[in-house]
C-alpha cells in the first residue's frame, strides 16, 4: 500500500506544475513553525513535502476527520512533519489536536475553517503567532466574532479561489462522487440545492448538466434573486423537501436541514452535504430515531418510520469523504496560491498590523 501511495504521489506531483513552481519560489523557511489545519488528502502532500524540504517545521491537524487519508499522514510524518490526525478520529481526539498544535508553539497558521484561531483566542494556550492564512468562507465567517491578535489573510475570496474551485469544481466532483457511490444518475430526479453562494451555483449548474430537474432554496433575498435571474425556480425548503429526490446542502452553516425537514421527506430521498461543516444536517435526529444500515459504501440508509432516507457519507463533506474532490489540474491552481500565501505570511505579510485582510494580488498572482 505504501509503495502504491508513492506512485500516486508522483502522479499527483507530475500534474501540478503551478504548485511545483510556487514551491520552488518559496524562501528559506528555516525557523518557521507552521501549524496546518486542513484536509489531508493526496493533493495536499506535494505542498507539505515542499514546505518540509524548504526547512519549515510543520504540525498537521485536520479540518475534517472524515477526509483524512492515513497514508498521506504516514508519508508526511516520515518526511519530518508532526501530526495528530487520522481518518474518523473521535471528536475528543479532534478537539485535542487543536490544543496539541497550539502547545507546539507555532509561529504561523495555515487553516481551512479557523479552528486553531478560534481555539487560540478562546483558550488558555496562546502562542505568539506572527501571521496566518484562512482558506474557507465558513472560516472567514467564524473570524467575524474574533478580534485577531495577528494579521490573518483571507484567500477564499480571491477570484482564482471562489471563481474556479468554489464555483466549478465542488459541484462537478460532488455529482461525480454521487454516480460512483450510488451507481445512479440524476435523470428524472428533482434536486434541491440549499444555498446559492458560489458553491451552490456550481452544484446547481452541474446537476442540470447531468440531467436533473433543479430547484434552489436560498434565504438571502439577493442570492435568491440571482438564482431566479439564472433561471432556477426558488422554493421554500419546508415544502421542497417533501417532493425532492436529492437534497444537497451547500451553505457552510449549521442546522440547515432540521429534524422537521427529515421527517417530512419522502421515501428514498438522498441527502448530501458539500459545505465545509459536517453539521448542516441534523444527523443526530436520524441516529436517535431510525434504524441504520449501509447498503453501499458511504450510503447510510436510515429507516425512519415507514420510509428510508439515504444520507451520503453520514452528512460529512461528500465529495472529499466518499470521493477524490477536485481534479489534480484544477486543485493545482488552489495549491499554488496557498503556497504563495505561505511565502507571503513568512515575509512581507508578517509586518502587517493585526486584523483580517484579503491576500493581496502581489502575493499570489505570480503563482498562476
Amino acid at each position: 500500500m505504501y509503495q502504491d501511495f508513492q506512485a500516486e504521489l508522483a502522479w499527483a506531483t507530475l500534474h501540478m506544475p503551478r504548485t511545483r513552481k510556487a514551491i520552488a519560489a518559496l524562501p528559506d523557511l528555516a525557523g518557521v513553525k507552521l501549524a496546518c489545519n486542513m484536509h489531508l488528502d493526496l493533493k495536499m502532500a506535494p505542498l507539505v513535502a515542499g514546505l518540509l524540504d524548504a526547512g519549515c517545521e510543520v504540525f498537521l491537524t485536520t479540518c475534517n476527520p472524515t477526509t483524512v487519508q492515513d497514508d498521506v499522514v504516514e508519508y508526511l510524518v516520515n518526511k519530518g512533519a508532526i501530526a495528530h490526525a487520522w481518518r474518523d478520529m473521535s471528536d475528543a481526539d479532534w478537539s485535542d489536536s487543536f490544543d496539541k498544535a497550539l502547545a507546539w508553539e507555532p509561529t504561523h497558521l495555515c487553516e481551512m475553517g479557523a479552528d486553531l484561531t478560534k481555539r487560540l483566542h478562546e483558550g488558555e494556550i496562546q502562542p505568539a503567532i506572527i501571521a496566518g492564512l484562512e482558506a474557507t468562507g465558513s472560516g472567514i465567517n467564524r473570524l467575524g466574532s474574533v478580534a485577531p491578535r495577528y494579521p490573518i489573510f483571507n484567500w477564499d475570496d480571491l477570484p482564482v479561489k471562489e471563481g474556479l474551485h468554489n464555483r466549478h469544481m465542488v459541484g462537478l466532483s460532488a455529482w461525480q462522487t454521487f454516480f460512483q457511490t450510488t451507481h445512479l444518475t440524476l435523470h428524472e430526479k428533482v434536486v434541491v440545492v440549499i444555498g446559492y453562494g458560489l458553491v451552490g451555483q456550481g452544484v446547481a449548474a452541474s446537476a442540470k448538466a447531468f440531467g436533473a430537474q433543479v430547484q434552489v432554496a436560498e434565504l438571502d433575498p439577493a442570492r435568491a434573486l440571482q438564482a431566479r435571474y439564472d433561471g432556477w425556480p426558488v422554493v421554500d425548503l419546508s415544502e421542497a423537501v417533501k417532493t425532492a429526490d436529492v437534497i444537497a446542502t451547500a451553505t457552510g452553516a449549521y442546522g440547515v436541514v432540521s429534524a422537521a425537514h427529515l421527517d417530512s421527506m419522502k421515501d428514498g430521498t438522498f441527502i448530501l452535504n458539500v459545505g465545509h461543516v459536517a453539521q448542516e444536517i441534523d444527523v443526530p435526529h436520524l441516529k436517535q430515531n431510525a434504524s441504520h444500515s449501509e447498503p453501499m459504501p458511504y450510503v447510510n440508509a436510515y429507516r425512519l418510520g415507514d420510509k428510508t432516507l439515504f444520507l451520503l457519507a453520514d452528512g460529512s463533506m461528500f465529495n472529499l469523504t466518499a470521493g477524490y474532490g477536485d481534479s489534480l489540474n484544477a486543485f493545482d491552481v488552489t495549491l499554488a496560491v496557498m503556497a504563495a500565501g505561505i511565502g507571503y505570511i513568512v515575509g512581507e505579510g508578517s509586518t502587517q498590523d493585526k486584523g483580517l485582510y484579503l491576500l493581496p494580488e502581489k502575493a499570489w498572482k505570480q503563482a498562476l
